[in-house]
């Protein structure tokens, strides 16, 4: 259905069938009762809390279990804000944060796979683009750069892919 069908659709129906539709889809479905959630009551620093909590886990677990270094755990995140229309300062910070956990980590672990310094380097590219697309370089432009800096610090490898990405 396209979305001229569905004012269509939506058109003769008056105030009370209308809120009966949206109550059965919020009901019916977790995307839209999520989205209500968030735009009557939008306790964005708490998602921010729980969402860089699960990412730093990915990297330091607390228990002994093995890090899993996932990239997507973040990407689900920024996905789900975005959706929900989370301020793009704070989709930003998300962006920044995971690549900041990931240096935090092999500074004192060192990570053979070829693949990890690949997808932070995807991730870099897209905080960067996203950041710039969103016109809030500024706010963010210290952290982009010592992101850059610690990555050539430690020898990452495709380090001179960060540093064209802050030019």
């Amino acid at each position: 259905m396209s979305k001229k069908d569905l004012k269509e659709y939506l058109q003769p129906l008056n105030k009370k069938q209308l809120q009966e539709q949206i109550t059965d889809l919020y009901s019916r479905f977790k995307e839209v009762k999520q989205f209500y959630d968030f735009a009557f009551n939008p306790q964005e620093n708490k998602l921010l809390e729980e969402c860089k909590f699960k990412i730093s886990k990915e990297y330091f677990p607390v228990s002994r279990r093995k890090a899993k270094m996932r990239r997507s755990v973040a990407q689900k995140f920024i996905r789900h804000f975005k959706k929900l229309g989370v301020e793009p300062s704070l989709i930003a910070d998300v962006m920044l944060y995971q690549i900041e956990i990931a240096i935090t980590y092999t500074s004192s672990k060192y990570v053979k796979q070829e693949a990890f310094y690949k997808s932070m380097l995807k991730s870099f590219a897209e905080a960067v683009t996203y950041i710039n697309g969103n016109a809030i370089r500024n706010d963010f432009n210290d952290r982009i750069v010592r992101i850059a800096d610690d990555v050539a610090e430690q020898n990452w490898m495709g380090w001179r892919g960060f540093e064209q990405l802050i030019k």
